[in-house]
């Protein structure tokens, strides 16, 4: 404890030193840099915060220099006002003055979860707030069961006796036990989580007060009742049965309707749903309680058939992948096995389950709530660069499925809180029905798609008409079709030497993925190793999985390739310095090769035929029902708006009337044109992706390059700032654009982000006179040219490019 100790105070000391003009700067106050550039840019004076010596601010100091309107604080010796960089040197020129800093934009670090899933949206609006009797939904009233290895009570942002309703132990020793006794739990504990702080951040995703912030890492549902049930380490089902036992005993004592489970079992991959199983049974039993349970899907990713327990695809229950604050999906998060599912009659109701995922929420990097006693130290590196230094003590960063799993349990509380009478199942289409798409995705990795907290509770309140635009249940024309070779193999790991000797094998040309998964051995009395799966392409690139920080509970290995270069591959195991025991370790190689589409008859040996392709397997486009795609066709803007939902991210709104949009076409027109469309527009507060056309759309009208520049930026959630000129890269030099002038002022950006980020492209020019040394290169962009069909396939595709690695 002396140590860890030692390394927090160490590393609050370190970021200290490393803030900027923090403390220690030397020659008098302080000066923001942002501050500075903010005014070097303005054509005003900007926002600022100056902060005084002594206990007040000085409103006479202020006058003197010429500031005659701001704010001043009571209690804290500071004025918010508009400053100039005259006033700011002059402040900063006197010794009663500590510092001035710009009056920045923040967002709560639960920012960019609770952000991009539309949970500050909802608190935000007058309009819920209004139909929820005039308080913004909360989850107030709600009980949420934490089913894990406890919860931190003396931790303001859920103190025992407040939020947190009731704390309870109840880990199970049936080696200690001589007879047939009840199953005892522990109630009323303050501290419950002694097992490094997993539980203690998963009830704080669910429903922290941000006490320990002043709201900054408030969870997806403050108002709701937190019940705490402490597994400690969750080494047995029975442990984590126990706490569906205990919901169900105290369900109406504390109005228990969520239950969330962040915990798997690597060693229940890849298997079909078991109604037999006990915890189905346990999860059945609460679903016709009218409780709803939400499971983590797994951190056992990449590879096709990750999810770990097949209790988490039961008809009744929410599973939950990881995805990151870009809306990408994580690269650990457990995917299901595309088409696999089955029915089961349970009490002579009919059920149909599937191997997927049902929803995705933000599990990258989130800031929760820390253990106070004993500290975890687990998220130290992303603490130091995430964290205020103030706020350290009380906060941490963890990443996996465990923390999506919590994120979703706290939307289903403002779902409750917004309407009580839902059943588990109607919670499920709704989580579902109002999703967004994601890029590249398909249902078995991702289920219906990033979860939407704000039409979640919006469909809550009343039916409103969500769904009609998700992939999940969409209908497509042209769908690229794979064969699959799955060969077994087994290797053994020599600590002596900290590998296996690499084992070759052959990608043939043409193949499209590559997918190697390496079953380690699990829990429960078997031991495995920290092993990293290792492929080497031909020309010695190493593709790994890495090794998990939270192995052993996650100790099965994956690692997939794209497009893999043909030839002589090899596969290994490497250790960790050789450390470990010797160990059989046994898994899958799936080599994955395209065997055609079905439709895109006409586009043959089009120019653009291989982005197409590529552009359908991704849904990014789709063709026409007579099985063509007719590339050279202009691009509408009904299809550009169809095609952006469908494969750039946008989010699903209902807001908005067209004079010329109707029927079909309209869900997908109020989507692209609503504020905060993209999914990358974490904050939800930039301009839709496509632009009105008077008092319409003109869904009939061909889209310009100089539009599409502009859709395609705007879902990258970028918002670039003006230009006057717009250039493009040629070699290591940039060369205007000679109709630059052409493109409309408000898009200039656009078009520059465009260029940059390569999505769209120029068109060069070259040029030289009998005595010239040098050619002259031109370059324009064509602001107006249409855009064709074909055109838009490849821009996707670089556009899916730049999502990936942006």
């Amino acid at each position: 404890m002396y140590h860890v100790k030692r390394l927090l105070t160490l590393l609050l000391m370190l970021t200290l030193l490393a803030l900027p003009g923090g403390a220690g700067a030397a020659g008098g106050a302080t000066i923001d840099p942002l501050l500075r550039a903010a005014l070097a840019t303005a054509s005003g004076p900007v926002e600022a915060i100056v902060t005084f010596h002594g206990d007040a601010a000085n409103a006479g100091l202020l006058r003197q220099l010429g500031i005659n309107s701001g704010v001043l604080l009571n209690s804290l010796p500071m004025a918010g006002a508009l400053v100039t960089t005259a006033q700011v040197e002059a402040l900063a020129a006197r010794p009663e003055v500590r510092s001035v800093y710009l009056n920045r934009r923040i967002q709560r670090e639960n920012a960019e979860a609770t952000a991009i899933t539309g949970v500050d949206k909802l608190r935000a609006d007058a309009e819920l707030t209004t139909r929820n009797g005039g308080l913004p939904v909360s989850g107030r009233s709600i009980g949420v069961l934490v089913n894990d290895s406890g919860v931190d009570g003396t931790h303001a942002d859920h103190q025992f006796g407040r939020n947190l309703v009731q704390n309870v132990a109840g880990q199970t020793n049936l080696h200690g036990l001589v007879d047939l006794l009840p199953i005892t739990w522990v109630e009323n504990m303050p501290n419950t989580d002694a097992t490094g702080g997993h539980g203690t951040h998963v009830a704080g995703i669910v429903g922290a007060t941000g006490a320990r912030s002043g709201g900054k890492y408030e969870g997806v549902a403050p108002g709701a009742s937190l019940i705490g049930y402490g597994t400690g380490a969750a080494l047995a089902i029975l442990d984590t049965l126990g706490g569906f036992d205990y919901a169900l005993t105290h369900q109406f004592e504390h109005n228990i309707r969520v239950i969330t489970n962040s915990w798997g079992s690597t060693s229940d991959t890849n298997t079909a749903f078991d109604p037999e199983d006990p915890i189905n049974i346990a999860t059945k039993k609460a679903f016709d309680r009218n409780i709803v349970v939400v499971f983590s899907a797994g951190n056992s990713g990449p590879a096709e058939g990750t999810i770990t327990g097949n209790y988490k695809k039961a008809p009744w229950v929410i599973a939950v992948a990881a995805g990151d604050k870009q809306g990408r999906l994580a690269s650990f998060s457990s995917r299901g096995v595309k088409g696999r599912g089955g029915s089961v009659t349970l009490g002579g109701r009919a059920f149909t389950w599937e191997d997927r995922p049902t929803v995705t929420a933000p599990g990258v990097k989130i800031i929760s709530t820390r253990v106070v006693a004993p500290v975890s130290m687990l998220g130290a590196t992303d603490d130091v660069a995430l964290i205020e230094p103030a706020y350290l003590p009380f906060y941490t960063t963890m990443s996996g499925t465990s923390m999506a799993a919590p994120h979703v349990a706290g939307i289903v509380a403002l779902m409750l809180e917004a309407n009580p009478a839902l059943t588990p199942l109607q919670v499920k289409q709704i989580l579902q029905e109002t999703a967004t798409n994601m890029p590249g995705m398909e249902p078995w990795e991702v289920g219906a798609g990033y979860a939407n907290a704000y039409a979640a509770v919006d469909q809550a309140f009343a039916t409103r008409g969500y769904g009609s635009t998700l992939n999940l249940t969409g209908t497509f024309n042209n769908n690229a079709l794979f064969s699959a070779q799955v060969s077994d193999f087994t290797l053994t790991y020599n600590p002596v030497s900290g590998t296996t000797g690499p084992m070759p094998f052959t990608v043939p040309a043409g193949t499209s993925q590559v997918v190697a998964k390496a079953k380690a051995a699990g829990l429960l009395g078997e031991t495995g190793n920290p092993l990293n799966l290792v492929l080497t392409a031909p020309d010695g690139t190493r593709q790994t999985s890495g090794v998990s920080v939270l192995f052993p509970l996650y100790p099965d290995r994956a690692v997939s390739v794209a497009n893999p270069a043909p030839g002589t591959w090899t596969l290994e195991l490497r250790g960790i310095n050789g450390a470990g025991l010797p160990e059989t370790v046994s898994g899958s190689l799936t080599l994955q090769q395209e065997a055609g589409f079905s439709g895109l008859d006409d586009i043959g040996s089009h120019p653009a035929a291989t982005s197409i392709k590529l552009a359908v397997a991704e849904r990014l486009v789709d063709g026409d029902s007579d099985r063509r795609f007719r590339p050279d066709e202009f691009l509408t803007r009904r299809d550009l708006a169809r095609y952006l939902v469908m494969g750039v991210g946008i989010r699903q709104s209902l807001s908005g009337s067209f004079a010329d949009v109707r029927g079909a076409d309209l869900p997908y027109v109020q989507a692209v044109t609503a504020t905060g469309a993209a999914l990358r527009d974490i904050h939800q507060n930039a301009g839709g992706v496509m632009l009105r056309v008077g008092d319409g759309f003109a869904p009939n009208q061909a889209v310009r390059r100089a539009e599409l520049a502009y859709s395609l930026v705007q879902a990258l959630g970028i918002t670039p700032a003006p230009v006057q000129s717009v250039t493009v890269a040629y070699g290591s030099s940039r060369v205007p654009l000679t109709d630059s002038a052409e493109i409309p002022a408000d898009l200039r950006g656009h078009v520059q982000a465009a260029l940059d980020l390569n999505i769209l492209n120029g068109f060069f020019s070259v040029s030289q006179g009998p005595f010239d040394l040098q050619p002259t290169i031109t370059a324009e962009f064509r602001p107006q040219q249409k855009v064709t069909r074909a055109e838009y396939a490849v821009a996707a595709v670089r556009y899916f490019g730049a999502h990936l690695s942006q």
